[in-house]
C-alpha cells in the first residue's frame, strides 16, 4: 500500500514563493511516475506538473510555467513543488499523486495513489 503525505501548504503574498512536498511510503518509489493536481474551489481538479521516475522528464501546465519546478528525492521518497511569483488564481488544495506504472503525465486517470491534500492560498 502507498501513502502520500502532502505539507508545506499555507497563506502567502502575490509574487511570493512557496514550496510544498510529499512523503512516499509503502512501495518502490523510484518507480512510479509522481504528479501534482490542484483544485481550487468551485472547480475541477486540474494538473500542474510532473516528473518521471528517474526526475529527467518533467511537464507542467502552461499556466505555472517559468514558475514553478517539481522534483524529487527518490533516496527520500520525497516529492516538492517549488512555486515563485504566486498569484492568487495558484490558490487550491494541491494534492501529490502516484503512478506505480511510471507513464504519470497529465491525467489524473493514469494515477494509483493520491495524498490527501494541502491548502496553498496567495493572497492580494
Amino acid at each position: 500500500q502507498v501513502r502520500l503525505a502532502e505539507s508545506g501548504g499555507g497563506l502567502v503574498q502575490t509574487g511570493g514563493s512557496l514550496r510544498v512536498s510529499c512523503a512516499a511510503s509503502g512501495g518502490a518509489f523510484s518507480t512510479y511516475g509522481m504528479g501534482w493536481f490542484r483544485q481550487a474551489p468551485g472547480k475541477e481538479r486540474e494538473f500542474v506538473a510532473a516528473i518521471s521516475e528517474t526526475g529527467r522528464r518533467t511537464s507542467y501546465v502552461d499556466s505555472v510555467k517559468g514558475r514553478f519546478t517539481i522534483s524529487r528525492d527518490n533516496a527520500k521518497k520525497m516529492l516538492y513543488l517549488q512555486m515563485n511569483s504566486l498569484k492568487s488564481e495558484d490558490t487550491a488544495i494541491y494534492y501529490c499523486a502516484a503512478d506505480i506504472h511510471g507513464v504519470g503525465g497529465v491525467s489524473g486517470l493514469n494515477y494509483d495513489y493520491w495524498g490527501q491534500g494541502t491548502q496553498v492560498t496567495v493572497s492580494s
